[in-house]
């Protein structure tokens, strides 16, 4: 069966993460996407781990496309993307504000193109203000939305970034979404439209529910630093560590009971949600103290039967065999003849009538060249001239 998103065409343009995953996310659900990459390449190819010729960390942001590599500062370039621009559904880019237009394919040259296109628009800044000339990595991000603030050191008072790429890929989320929201609009209207998303203004807006909305009152603020949940977070057992989480009344008296502590019920500091919020730290001195005395099995299975929330650490490796992962079944092996096995996670959304699935790895740079051309209508010799003059580069995979 095809997934929901067949028929969908969708230009990307984009490198590094947010733009790539975001539109690896539409390949999985089904739609054709063509990477557009320069002859030298989306950054990425650099990144992680390298197998034949293939890095890991590309790998896992472009899997289900297919691979165009295509100098777009050349005359020939750009009259070969806009042959593809009148083919496609959706345009992808994520050029610093301006640079997309100086190439020659700001939204008004492709929309006279394919009027209906939804255009797309991913930066760090937005298209104006005084950051939106900047270059910009996940790092920033998180230094200005609110997010170091959140994970800063309590006793040092020292901010501290998290150490995955939250903001990028937090967007991924936001433009796909956006994206499959507008085609459906389309699918109403008739009407393409252009979609701008910032990942400053993703972040503000994903971190706002628990870690800012204590500023939602105007004059009636409280310190976000305060009220900031997470207090339950990381505690050391005998022979490892575990987290756990009592939030609720029932769930407090399960940990009490699990931890053999029935007096802490008593304690007029933890009686309710507001009390143990505001002894947070003493609270999570005492848990603390009484996980460590108990080995971590037994400690999780009694914090399971008493119904609290808890789980054990695991390290990535230690991922691979969960046996809740392995009952979802999220970790996919994939067999390729250039690259061996492959492992990587299925789409986490489950359509139970149009599913996603990975359908193939990631191209290698220029893959699909000579396929898509001929597809818009360029001969085998106007292709080979043009990857005797740069236009085109890249490399075939030998593949099966």
């Amino acid at each position: 069966m095809a997934g929901p998103l067949e028929n969908v065409r969708v230009l990307d343009l984009t490198t590094m993460v947010a733009g790539p995953v975001a539109t690896m996310m539409l390949a999985d659900q089904g739609a054709e996407v063509i990477k557009i990459e320069s002859p030298r390449g989306d950054l990425m190819r650099n990144f992680g781990s390298i197998n034949n010729g293939m890095a890991a960390t590309f790998l896992s942001c472009n899997r289900n496309k297919r691979g165009l590599a295509l100098d777009i500062k050349t005359p020939d370039g750009i009259a070969i993307l806009k042959k593809l621009v009148a083919t496609a559904d959706v345009f992808v880019q994520n050029f610093r504000p301006g640079a997309i237009a100086r190439m020659g394919l700001g939204e008004d040259v492709v929309r006279a193109i394919r009027p209906d296109v939804i255009y797309v628009s991913i930066s760090g800044f937005g298209e104006s203000g005084p950051y939106a000339h900047q270059r910009v990595y996940d790092p920033v991000i998180q230094a200005l939305c609110g997010l170091a603030d959140i994970q800063t050191d309590y006793a040092t008072g020292q901010p501290r970034m998290v150490r995955t790429i939250v903001p990028d890929k937090t967007t991924a989320v936001t433009a796909a979404q956006a994206i499959t929201a507008a085609l459906f609009a389309r699918e109403r209207t008739g009407v393409g439209q252009h979609i701008r998303i910032a990942m400053l203004d993703t972040m503000i807006a994903y971190l706002w529910p628990e870690g800012i909305s204590s500023l939602s009152f105007v004059g009636k603020e409280l310190d976000p630093a305060r009220g900031q949940m997470g207090l339950d977070l990381i505690f050391r057992t005998e022979d490892g560590y575990i987290t756990a989480g009592a939030l609720s009344d029932a769930e407090w008296s399960g940990m009490c009971a699990a931890l053999d502590r029935a007096d802490l019920l008593e304690d007029e500091r933890f009686r309710t949600a507001a009390s143990r919020a505001v002894h947070g730290a003493e609270r999570r001195e005492i848990v603390s103290a009484e996980i460590r005395k108990w080995p971590t099995r037994e400690i999780l299975e009694r914090l399971d039967r008493a119904e609290v929330p808890c789980a054990p650490v695991l390290t990535r490796w230690q991922l691979l065999e969960d046996e809740q992962v392995k009952a979802n079944e999220v970790i996919e092996i994939h067999r390729d003849t250039t690259l061996g096995e492959v492992r990587q996670p299925r789409p986490a959304a489950r359509f139970d009538r149009t599913p996603a699935e990975i359908r193939a790895l990631a191209p290698y740079l220029g893959g699909d060249n000579a396929a898509i051309l001929e597809e818009i209508g360029y001969s085998e010799t106007e292709i080979a001239r043009l990857g005797e003059s740069g236009v085109l580069a890249g490399r075939k995979p030998d593949r099966t």
